[in-house]
């Protein structure tokens, strides 16, 4: 007997709807529908196009046809605020808008509580940028993203835990809202709704289950990390890179707190330890500055530029916004005016390979684990230069896929929570081993020029 789950999972670009079918120990996957998520600025802010969002979502589910389960997840800090009646007060703002610019800095540490990375769009600091407005004064519920769209599917109001563990106000040890600190900032408690957790049903659309992910796109994409031990690293590469480790317990340290280390919920009370990287987000702004450039193109001349001749910092604020990406990397790592896009793509992979690097084995360090693997997921397993740059730099095997990590560990927490597959993330790991394909990246040995390209970018 088979059993059909459809993903929603939307990402800071695209978003699509994929439908899981899971048959005597096979599990296939089929991208029904594919929709852009394409940011609006209207009066000088940046914001989601939530409502485009949600109609794509719609057209998905409908064209999946009839499943057993929906989940539902995307990327973090972002919400939407609703008022006493439950309707939306205005489009969500993008994490990329600048009105947190220098409220982080205006902000005692959390770190003790929320063990989070200090960025300059955390929910908390978005929701104190806000807390001044019309909407801020009217808003009676705060909804992460995916939260925003279960609610629409199902009238059902919830907090999910690991995208909850994003916003920089949920107490990691507790894992439920740090209402002290919620107190402390100024904000209101009757914001935030009831934590709940991965496996729980929301409620139905349509007579459909709607249920529970990690609805945070990452903790999705780690659950399905194709796994066989304990100490592995992994990648979860996309527009950004979030690097790190899966730990039983957080590491709230003053060490892992300067280095910027975050510890975010994961499926199952985990900890997902990590720190977040640039990611391939400058070569998207670059690729759409360039207009027609062919991916397949670009890798084939970045292969064979020149190896670590350009390298930069992308941890960055530099090349966090928009606009003009290969203007401000020229001049950051000296490339020529004439450089081409290869080279310049060359200058992006070298140095990403070198933040990963960077972050697996300081993340080692402070965790007190020494990782025996790297497991790269997402998108940026397609990027074969990309994954064996990473293998070169790290010093380890490198092991690319599944591509669709995310969708994946949505669908496979759907699939458990209707007991059709078994119930340990051991377990889920090995049916992603067994019915995904796996590509396995050897390093090439030599440390020694990735060393002297860390210390040019002064790492």
């Amino acid at each position: 007997m088979s059993h059909r789950f459809a993903a929603v999972d939307l990402g800071a670009s695209s978003g699509r709807v994929v439908v899981g079918t899971f048959a005597d120990g096979t599990l296939e996957l089929d991208v029904v529908h594919r929709f852009a998520n394409e940011p609006v600025s209207a009066g000088g802010t940046l914001h989601w196009d939530i409502l485009s969002l949600y109609r794509g979502v719609l057209d998905g589910l409908r064209k999946a046809g009839p499943v057993d389960g929906i989940g539902i997840d995307s990327w973090a800090v972002d919400y939407g605020l609703l008022d006493a009646s439950g309707a939306l007060l205005g489009n969500p703002v993008h994490y990329r808008d600048a009105r947190t610019d220098g409220i982080a800095e205006r902000v005692s540490d959390l770190y003790a509580i929320s063990g989070l990375q200090r960025l300059p769009f955390n929910t908390v600091y978005q929701l104190l940028a806000a807390r001044d407005t019309p909407q801020y004064a009217a808003a009676r519920t705060m909804l992460m993203i995916p939260d925003l769209l279960a609610y629409w599917l199902t009238g059902e109001i919830g907090a999910e835990y690991t995208n909850a563990s994003t916003t920089g106000l949920l107490d990691v040890r507790t894992k439920d809202w740090s209402w002290p600190l919620i107190a402390d900032l100024g904000l209101r408690a009757d914001l935030f709704p009831p934590i709940r957790r991965p496996g729980d049903v929301i409620g139905h659309w349509q007579g459909t289950p709607v249920v529970a992910v990690g609805s945070h796109d990452t903790a999705s994409a780690v659950v399905a990390v194709p796994a066989a031990g304990r100490d592995f690293a992994y990648v979860s590469s996309g527009t950004w890179s979030l690097v790190g480790l899966e730990l039983a317990h957080p590491v709230l340290n003053d060490a892992s707190r300067e280095a910027d280390f975050t510890n975010e919920g994961g499926v199952d009370g985990t900890i997902r330890y990590l720190r977040n990287v640039m990611g391939l987000w400058p070569l998207q702004e670059c690729m759409r500055e360039w207009g027609a450039a062919d991916i397949t193109v670009l890798l084939a001349d970045a292969g064979r530029a020149a190896p670590l001749e350009y390298v930069v910092d992308l941890d960055d604020p530099l090349f966090l916004p928009p606009g003009d990406m290969a203007g401000r990397l020229r001049n950051a790592a000296g490339l020529p005016r004439d450089a081409t896009p290869g080279v310049v793509t060359r200058c992006i992979l070298d140095s990403l390979a070198l933040a990963h690097r960077r972050a697996v084995r300081r993340a080692g360090e402070l965790a007190y684990v020494t990782p025996e693997v790297v497991h790269l997921v997402g998108g940026g397993a397609r990027n074969a230069l990309l994954c064996r740059l990473t293998a070169d730099a790290t010093g380890l095997p490198v092991l690319a896929g599944p591509v669709e990590a995310t969708a994946l560990g949505n669908l496979l927490v759907q699939a458990r929570a209707a007991g059709i597959v078994p119930d340990s993330l051991d377990a889920l790991r090995a049916l992603v081993r067994q019915t995904q394909q796996i590509v396995r990246y050897e390093p090439c040995g030599d440390d020694a020029p990735w060393r002297a390209a860390a210390a040019r970018v002064g790492r």
